[in-house]
């Protein structure tokens, strides 16, 4: 079995370079692009989450080498094996990510990611603590039992992840048409990241933006309405234990607090922002609501002739 290196570490100093001289620009042009102390919890939550992977890495590899055994086919180290692998892995990654955005338990610990309200590289660094815990390396046992070998699976992995960097930033506009319609851009990331109704839990994939058009998940980001960043309910605060672990508790909370066992699972398995009595509201919920204020908007709004049409029909003077 070969030893493939670590794309993520290889590409630690480039990252690090990357975020200075975006900042440097930040400065020029946008200064409001970079909060210090945001920044720092970006960065410090990444140290946290490399020290996380270090300690639960020997285990998650032995479990896929396990895995491995039962494989269908011997595919083995071929030159072929990498692209392939690259995007059945790719796939496997676009479920995952959409599972952490629709069931809680995944969000929990994926929330992490999206809780800053700035938008920069530094943000891509934002990495969750509790990965292993929440079972995240499910979503790629098929590649193990296809018969991609376990080292080549987490090198591509790898190269995922360092492709995902540079898509966290305001600093690049539109690319190319032809770009934006196979991959994933600045563009189509920042929607991912917004908490505009419009946007809200859309574009999660990491290379390939096919993923969102084959599925329906695909959100384009306009013009006319700039993204918004952070999450539903915003943390308020720049504690590292907070922002690491607030939205286990606040699951836990509820879990506890609620009666029935039905309802405890919901909390535990259903999207986030359900609620038992109904009290919450799920993305699903705030983009109908928004859509639903939309069409009221555009039922209202007045015509050529200036006179606009109420929900009875009538007609009354223009404003």
């Amino acid at each position: 079995m070969p030893t493939l290196p670590n794309p993520v570490n290889l590409a630690i100093p480039a990252f690090v370079l990357l975020v200075l001289a975006e900042m440097v620009v930040a400065r020029v042009k946008a200064r409001d692009r970079y909060c210090p102390r945001d920044t720092l919890t970006s960065m410090t939550l990444g140290l946290g989450s490399t020290i996380a992977g270090v300690l639960s890495g020997g285990l998650v590899f032995a479990m896929a080498t396990w895995v491995y055994q039962y494989r269908a086919f011997d595919i083995g180290y071929a030159w072929w094996a990498f692209p392939v692998a690259f995007v059945i892995d790719d796939l496997a990654y676009y479920w995952f990510h959409r599972t952490a955005h629709r069931v809680r338990w995944f969000w929990a610990s994926h929330v992490v990611h999206h809780s800053s309200q700035h938008y920069n590289l530094s943000t891509a660094l934002r990495q969750t603590w509790t990965g292993f815990f929440s079972l995240a390396f499910l979503f790629r046992l098929p590649l193990f039992l296809i018969g991609f070998p376990p080292a080549l699976v987490f090198f591509v992995a790898g190269v995922n992840l360092v492709y995902q960097f540079w898509i966290h930033t305001e600093a690049v506009g539109r690319m190319p048409k032809w770009v934006e319609a196979v991959m994933n851009t600045p563009s189509h990331h920042r929607v991912h990241h917004a908490t505009n109704p419009r946007y809200l839990d859309r574009n999660y994939a990491g290379v390939f933006i096919l993923w969102d058009r084959m599925f329906g998940t695909f959100e384009p980001e306009r013009d006319d309405e700039a993204p918004r960043y952070g999450i539903v309910r915003n943390l308020g605060s720049f504690n590292l234990l907070w922002a690491a672990t607030h939205e286990w508790v606040g699951m836990a909370r509820d879990a506890w607090g609620t009666p029935g066992w039905r309802n405890k699972l919901g909390y535990l398995v259903r999207e986030p922002g359900w609620s038992h009595d109904g009290s919450r509201e799920t993305s699903d919920m705030i983009r109908a609501r928004w859509s639903e204020h939309q069409g009221e908007q555009a039922w209202t709004k007045p015509t050529s002739s200036s006179s606009v049409v109420d929900r009875a029909g009538r007609r009354s003077p223009g404003g």
